[in-house]
């Protein structure tokens, strides 16, 4: 069974474009948030979430189960799906 996967992307994002393509080709169910396209009064609630799970607020994110992913990371992010 796979673990819960949540994205924080950016709508602009080449490599978020990339890690969505690779959950959608292996038929991954996910959450993803496009940061840029929040609304502004919820925009730094997602941010500071992010924030806990990188510091660093790069994209993609990629939250599987307890592990975090920072970047498009072809070969981590499918041996954490156990893919």
């Amino acid at each position: 069974m796979t673990p819960p996967v949540k994205l924080f992307a950016l709508s602009t994002c080449s490599h978020c474009r990339n890690a969505r393509k690779l959950l959608d080709e292996n038929q991954v169910a996910y959450d993803a948030v496009e940061v840029d396209l929040c609304p502004l009064d919820e925009r730094e609630e997602v941010i500071n979430e992010v924030r806990k799970y990188n510091p660093a607020t790069s994209f993609p994110t990629l939250v599987i189960g307890d592990k975090v992913i920072v970047g498009y990371r072809e070969n981590e992010i499918k041996e954490a799906l156990g893919l």
